[in-house]
């Protein structure tokens, strides 16, 4: 009985050992449940975000792609008006699949990048990573392919087994096993591992690091390569060749200077050796003679070894490579792989690296302006570096006119040969010199309004860096201001049309009481003669009010007291309109107008608030003028906390004491504050060394005495020392506080800020309070007249609180003027600016996702009845003002004449150094600009920028006027875009019709 159980249980085991071994070498039964299986895991594209993905997490290749990052740009896109149109939905089965750690399996790109389309589809900038590949198994040459699995996977190809699991190769797995059995009891056996080609592709692109950290993550490995590799059927001969083909076109091969991470041999192969891969082919396949085969023999042996340690054998152990060449060479001979006569030649050859000295590694950047705008915009919405967004997996829909804006470009980069620009007409007065054509750099930009937004179609300047002139600056841009102003001052008007037209008696009654508000009153009494006035008579009556361009006249403005000066003198004794102070550009009608606008912000934020200006008893002053005290106490503080940072003590005694003169009095109290422990004896030595008259030692014992610590209070103290109390104040915390922060100190001075303006609030200081008063409502004013701007798409955090604001102090965008006038031209509705489109992230795997522009909602920011006199206002500019270059300029299919309005501007930014009466002492160049902002027609507007920076701008004169001609001369280049009927937004409205 107990021998057949014996013989059962053999013949059983015997069965068992046969099956495995069967299955071990032709994988019969695992092909087909494993493909079964594997074809359950599916993924498909949804309208909208899916319900369904799960995202890689650390893998180097799901990282570089940025399969792994879509998550982490979601919000940044939302934040920036995207959302997800299209994403892949992943089955319940794959869902669990990669629940489980386990890689997703799908046809991985061995080759992806940036690709940009612009509005009309053409490709304005591609980069593929790695930069070259084989196509397909069949273009490697055999020798390699012979090579590669000779060293790393010898039975992969086998076709004799066409089920083969490519991700296990059993007797190597045994052996490794074996292998650390025997080392985990203390023995020492073989060291290879059990890693397939297969295996190395899912660690090197998907485990953390490119590492195996664990046999858990081996055992990963192995699992995913299997799902892989039957996803597409129980037969695995072609997945194994589209393996080769895979690995070595994206295998790691270390990093080098220029190029950034080397993926490839392909790449590899210019890198390192500065062989072609075409070349290199032929040469392996022996077409080019017995030398190059042996050459590209070594070549790429040197590269297969190589990526078991790429970034040493590469770098720094390059000796050790060619040895361990030479021993593959020899092994491929002995086991009949190569000939001998190849094996002899490749033994005699030695690899020639890349000399960087001599050969740099320049990879040609293949990006004009165009490409540089739209990938600058990237780099700002996703947070990524240039390097890395051209390795990400994503095509991005841009709405620059790519044809166009080379066009534009081309055009504006000839002007700088003198002959052009005589030819364009920019030579002459006020314009420029033939020496001078070729310093100057242009900026244009020109948007376009479609019902998905104001798009970019061109956006260029000929600086010839990839800084963005347009929208990445802060300039001076002069009169362009004006516009602004002009904007702010009718909106103003419509605010107080709809407030007192058709009010009774009493409220116009009241209006007209308000004193130190010229624009209500004069609101007031034009509605109490012009009781039915309609806004757009009312506007019209606001753009013919009158005001003098006087420049004799001190304005107290910025906490001081300014002068301002007209463009030509003949304007000096000129009364004049609104509307002709802006076509002719002339500056005090609008630093006058600006002051009126301020008045308003004033009495709107403040009621009454000519009280608070001019009554000293009004109660509400106090509050105000500590508030002031508190503000230019920080302010001081600060300037004094800069001055001595990174001093200690003594350091910072030594800086006092150079500001403060040699009198007795004034060291004594200075030294008696900041040394309060010192002995008469150290004092007096002190005095001695450092004032120049000799003193008695009754005057030395009498200053000891009297300036004892707490004789004198912090404003006394400054006084006498003729030193800001609140510097000696500093320096005397910072002596008991030496590790304060600049935040504790302003902690810590909150009573003194107070004590040191107590004089502001005695008697007799009136005149100081109402100044201070007037700098606090100022500052207020120009606070409620930047929320307007911001309204209308002033870039900036804040405004200078001066009147120089109306003519360009403040500075400007030439973007951001652009968008205001494509306000001007959508009747008063701000719809948002689009550069981009869609962002297609991914596409074909199954982390898919598009991106689009979330529907504009259009906010009305002006009354329609404001932008309609803007553009009136605008057009009598080009029509009889210092546009008019330009009038007749354009002109519709039909040749009419097309409606063009602009504003000139003109910016000499200097830094001055001005005495305190206002005189100017020493003036330095910083720049000089000149702007014309524009539309033309009912859709397209934009701006135009002259600019001469540092220096040299000195010696140059232009005016406005230059980029008014230069728009002129480019009207050719400009009116096929302008009046064709296949204009880019027509073109991507008919694309949406079903």
């Amino acid at each position: 009985m107990r021998l057949r159980i014996w013989l059962i249980l053999g013949f059983l085991t015997l069965a068992m050992i046969c099956v495995a071994g069967f299955e071990f070498r032709h994988a019969w039964f695992q092909s087909n449940w494993i493909s079964e299986y594997a074809s359950q895991l599916r993924y498909q594209p949804v309208e909208g975000q899916s319900d369904a993905i799960h995202f890689p997490e650390s893998g180097p290749f799901d990282q570089r792609l940025g399969y792994s990052l879509i998550p982490q740009f979601q919000p940044r896109l939302q934040r920036e008006g995207f959302q997800i149109t299209r994403q892949m939905r992943f089955s319940p089965e794959l869902m669990e699949y990669a629940g489980r750690g386990l890689y997703v399996p799908y046809d991985e790109k061995t080759q992806a990048g940036l690709r940009i389309i612009d509005a009309r589809g053409e490709v304005i900038y591609e980069f593929g990573y790695p930069r070259s590949g084989f196509a397909g198994f069949e273009e490697i040459p055999p020798l390699l392919v012979e090579s590669l699995l000779f060293i790393e996977n010898r039975h992969l190809l086998d076709e004799t087994l066409p089920r083969a699991n490519p991700a296990v190769d059993w007797p190597r797995l045994m052996g490794a096993s074996m292998a650390m059995l025997v080392g985990t009891l203390g023995g020492e056996g073989p060291g290879h591992g059990a890693s397939t080609l297969a295996t190395q592709m899912e660690k090197y692109r998907h485990s953390l690091e490119g590492r195996t950290q664990s046999p858990i993550d081996k055992l990963r490995q192995m699992t995913s390569a299997t799902v892989r590799a039957y996803m597409h059927g129980p037969d695995t001969l072609q997945a194994r060749q589209q393996l080769v083909r895979d690995y070595l076109n994206t295998v790691p091969l270390a990093a080098a200077p220029g190029h950034g991470e080397v993926h490839g041999v392909g790449d590899a192969l210019w890198v390192w050796f500065a062989e072609d891969l075409q070349r290199f082919s032929a040469n392996l396949n022996g077409d080019n003679g017995l030398a190059d085969q042996a050459r590209a023999l070594r070549q790429a042996l040197s590269l297969i070894i190589a990526q078991r340690r790429p970034s040493w054998y590469l770098l720094g152990g390059r000796e050790e490579l060619q040895q361990l060449v030479d021993s593959h060479v020899r092994l491929l001979a002995s086991h009949q792989r190569i000939d001998e006569q190849l094996a002899l030649a490749a033994l005699g050859t030695r690899l020639e690296y890349r000399d960087w000295q001599a050969d740099p590694l320049l990879e040609p950047s293949g990006a004009d302006k165009t490409a540089w705008v739209a990938r600058n915009q990237l780099v700002s919405l996703l947070g990524r570096s240039a390097y890395d967004l051209d390795r990400l997996d994503l095509q991005v829909n841009s709405t620059l006119d790519a044809n166009l804006q080379r066009t534009v470009g081309d055009f504006l980069e000839a002007l700088a040969d003198d002959i052009v620009a005589s030819e364009a007409g920019l030579l002459g007065e006020r314009l420029l010199s033939p020496q001078q054509a070729s310093q100057v750099r242009y900026s244009f930009t020109l948007m376009e309004l479609t019902p998905d937004g104001h798009q970019v179609r061109v956006q260029t300047d000929t600086t010839g860096l990839p800084f963005d002139l347009n929208s990445g600056s802060k300039l001076e841009l002069g009169s362009t201001a004006k516009l602004r102003v002009l904007t702010t001052y009718l909106e103003i008007i419509a605010e107080l049309h709809e407030q007192l037209a058709g009010a009774d008696a009493d409220v116009i009654q009241a209006a007209r009481s308000r004193r130190g508000d010229p624009l209500t009153l004069w609101a007031a009494d034009y509605l109490r003669r012009n009781p039915d006035a309609t806004l757009e008579q009312m506007l019209e009556a606001a753009l013919q009010r009158r005001y003098s361009a006087s420049p004799y006249e001190q304005f107290f403005t910025g906490s001081g007291v300014q002068r301002f000066n007209n463009f030509r003198k003949e304007d000096n004794n000129r009364i004049v309109t609104v509307q002709q102070a802006l076509q002719e550009s002339i500056n005090l009608p609008y630093i006058r107008l600006l002051r009126d606008v301020i008045r308003y912000c004033m009495h709107q934020r403040v009621e009454d608030a000519e009280s608070l200006l001019t009554n000293d008893r009004d109660p509400r002053r106090r509050a105000y003028l500590e508030t002031f005290a508190d503000r230019e106490g920080r302010v001081f503080l600060q300037r004094f906390w800069r001055r001595y940072q990174g001093m200690d003590e003594a350091q910072r005694f030594e800086r006092l004491l150079r500001q403060v003169q040699p009198i007795a009095a004034r060291l004594a109290v200075v030294y008696r504050e900041l040394h309060p422990q010192a002995d008469y004896d150290t004092f007096r030595e002190f005095l001695e060394t450092h004032v120049r008259v000799p003193q008695s030692p009754e005057r030395i014992e009498r200053l000891y005495r009297t300036y004892a610590p707490g004789s004198y209070n912090l404003n006394d103290q400054g006084y006498i020392a003729k030193v800001h109390p609140l510097e000696l104040w500093l320096l005397g915390y910072l002596r008991e506080h030496p590790q304060a922060t600049l935040s504790e100190v302003l902690e810590a001075s909150v009573d003194e800020r107070q004590e040191v303006y107590s004089w502001l609030f005695r008697t007799r200081h009136v005149s100081a309070r109402n100044t201070r008063m007037r700098i606090m409502l100022e500052k207020e004013a120009f606070a409620a007249l930047h929320e307007r701007w911001r309204r209308v798409g002033y870039p900036f955090a804040q405004l200078v609180p001066s009147l120089g604001t109306a003519l360009g102090s403040s500075g400007d965008r030439p973007s951001a003027l652009a968008e205001l006038m494509g306000i001007i031209l959508n009747d008063g509705r701000r719809i948002g600016l689009r550069r981009l489109g869609s962002l297609h992230f991914a596409e074909g795997t199954p982390w898919e996702t598009r991106f689009e522009p979330a529907p504009l909602e259009q906010e009305q920011v002006l009354h329609p009845a404001v932008a309609a006199a803007l553009r009136g206002a605008l057009s009598a500019v080009v029509l009889d003002g210092t546009g008019r270059r330009l009038q007749g300029v354009f002109t519709d299919a039909e040749g009419q004449p097309l409606v063009v309005g602009g504003k000139t501007g003109t910016g000499d930014n200097r830094i001055h150094t001005v005495t305190r009466s206002g005189a100017i002492v020493a003036s330095s160049v910083l720049n000089r600009t000149a702007t014309f902002v524009f539309f033309i027609g009912d859709r397209h507007f934009g701006t135009l920028t002259a600019f001469v920076p540092g220096e040299d701008a000195g010696a140059f004169h232009f005016t406005s006027a230059l980029p008014a001609q230069v728009l002129k001369s480019m009207a050719p280049v400009l009116a096929p875009h302008l009046t064709s009927p296949d204009s880019v937004g027509e073109l991507q409205a008919r694309a949406s019709l079903p």
